[in-house]
């Protein structure tokens, strides 16, 4: 008996995740080097860049090869933003070979940002897909692994949500479309046989159609992961309920164990997932990648911050958020930044982006090792006023509100009402409720509230109602920014909702939908 019960103990034990957890070691001690050498790290990893991309058309423009030294290479490399790369990145789409980056780009993550509907088209060289997206991914499994020791994460199958891509001109072999589609298409064939759904299903363009081939698919699995951006996945596991009949999705998938999210902030979605799964074993794991990298991971479940990524392939750099404007900014190196500050982020890549401001902001909340949260976008705030809204600001105020009223917002987007002939301003919201408030006028109150007490400009403003009145909030319909997204053609994938905009454009248009049925 007692040898019997020794070899059930050996079987349970010997389970595939505990044979493929080894191979992540490796990681872990890399990793751990971040907390001493980020310096010497990042300046390795620029040296590197500048000796790959030394004899294409861009190193020789800026004597790539005659640049020693960090100091060297901000004094010679602008600062640039798509605009300035555009002609590059198009001349490259056409099969340009060595022109950013050596050697012939052949993938490109179409992006269209946040605030308009101009796209960008970012290359994904070869590089950059494996040492840094996939390098990420990996790296996700590997802190995921080591801060659950338990964990039977590939004894069941991994739901992963991507986008769609299409043939780039006539280039041959050459795709442009959703990161996510690119990583798909060109992943290891081994991680096909513990991920979900098949490939011609996942890159499927119609998202309401993907959504429901996926559901009927993945209720039959045995799924112990998820990955993708909150708001798709949370579409994907609301019809799998619909079509299992159940109220929970840990009835569905008793292994449920983790859901890997970036894309957008999770804060509006926390609820509505802790709603949906009750199992006590479940964990959640931010990301932070993008069209053009992938920079950031959650190493601490304690910790909402993110570890800064600084072996990637990818050299960082800083603009303090109030210099973003300016002709002249300041640029900081990693290892020049402080805690507690704004910055934008300027990134060079194995991808050919040369201190490429990519649009988003952070907050540093440690630098031994470097932990961030993201803080907003450089173009996505509310200043109409001086009152220097950005979006963890608006997170955090709705979730205050939130947490006293019991309601779950799905999603948001905020603008500012200019003066009227009173000379009375507000800022507006837009807001999509999964769990309405019972008093929406306490909500309306808790919100203001809360982000007095966060942003001492806005308290500023909001002072005696002199500058700026209590905000407004104008409850959405059901499906609302679903409806925006889908008449911009941006369903799915990795689009996503604007959430602060300093003028009305984007506001107006949701305002108008939201009077008709769609």
């Amino acid at each position: 008996m007692a040898f019997a019960n020794i070899c059930d103990t050996f079987a349970v034990s010997m389970n595939l995740t505990s044979i493929i957890r080894p191979v992540f070691n490796s990681r872990l001690r890399a990793i751990e080097q971040y907390d001493s050498h980020a310096e010497d790290i990042q300046r390795a990893v620029l040296d590197s860049l500048l000796q790959r991309a030394a004899d294409t058309e861009w190193g020789q423009r800026y004597k790539y090869a005659s640049i020693h030294s960090y100091e060297e290479f901000a004094a010679t490399v602008p600062v640039n933003t798509y605009e300035e790369l555009k002609g590059y990145i198009d001349r490259m789409r056409h099969g340009e070979r060595n022109v950013l980056w050596p050697g012939q780009v052949k993938w490109y993550a179409k992006s269209s940002g946040t605030t308009n509907d101009k796209s960008k088209f970012i290359p994904v060289s070869q590089a950059g897909l494996h040492d840094t997206h996939y390098q990420g991914g990996t790296d996700a499994v590997a802190l995921y692994l080591h801060n659950n020791p338990l964990s039977r994460l590939f004894d069941g199958k991994a739901l992963i949500l991507g986008g769609s891509h299409a043939p780039n001109y006539n280039v041959a072999n050459s795709l442009v479309g959703d990161l996510s589609a690119i990583l798909i298409e060109n992943i290891n064939p081994l991680v096909n046989l513990v991920r979900i759904p098949p490939k011609k299903i996942a890159l499927l363009s119609d998202f309401e159609e993907k959504r429901d081939r996926i559901a009927e698919i993945a209720i039959k699995k045995d799924v112990t992961n998820l990955s993708g951006v909150p708001s798709w996945m949370m579409a994907v596991i609301t019809r799998v309920l619909e079509l299992s009949g159940k109220q929970y999705l840990d009835e569905v998938w008793p292994n449920l164990e983790v859901f890997f999210h970036g894309g957008v902030a999770f804060t509006p979605y926390r609820e509505q997932y802790h709603n949906l799964i009750r199992s006590p074993r479940m964990h959640y794991m931010e990301t932070y990648n993008a069209s053009e990298g992938f920079f950031g991971l959650q190493n601490d479940p304690l910790d909402l911050s993110m570890l800064l990524m600084i072996d990637y392939g990818v050299f960082f750099e800083f603009i303090p958020l109030d210099e973003v404007d300016k002709e002249n900014p300041t640029v900081l190196p990693l290892w020049a930044v402080e805690k507690d500050k704004n910055y934008a982020i300027v990134i060079s890549t194995t991808c050919g982006l040369w201190r490429y401001q990519i649009g988003d902001t952070v907050k540093f909340t440690s630098t031994n090792p470097y932990k961030f949260i993201i803080s907003g976008r450089t173009k996505s705030f509310i200043n109409a006023f001086g009152e220097e809204l950005i979006v963890d600001n608006a997170e955090k105020g709705l979730h205050e509100a939130c947490r006293q009223t019991g309601a779950v917002v799905n999603e948001y987007t905020a603008a500012p009402v200019f003066m009227n002939n009173e000379g009375k301003c507000r800022h507006q919201w837009v807001i999509e409720f999964e769990k309405a408030p019972a008093d929406m006028a306490s909500f309306t109150r808790l919100l203001d509230e809360a982000l007095q007490r966060i942003n001492s400009d806005y308290e500023a403003k909001r002072y005696k109602d002199i500058t700026l009145q209590q905000l407004e909030i104008i409850p959405a319909r059901k499906g609302l920014f679903n409806d925006w997204l889908k008449s911009k053609g941006k369903l799915g994938g990795q689009h996503k909702v604007p959430r602060l905009s300093n003028n009305r454009d984007i506001i107006e248009q949701i305002i108008d939908l939201n009077r008709s049925k769609y």
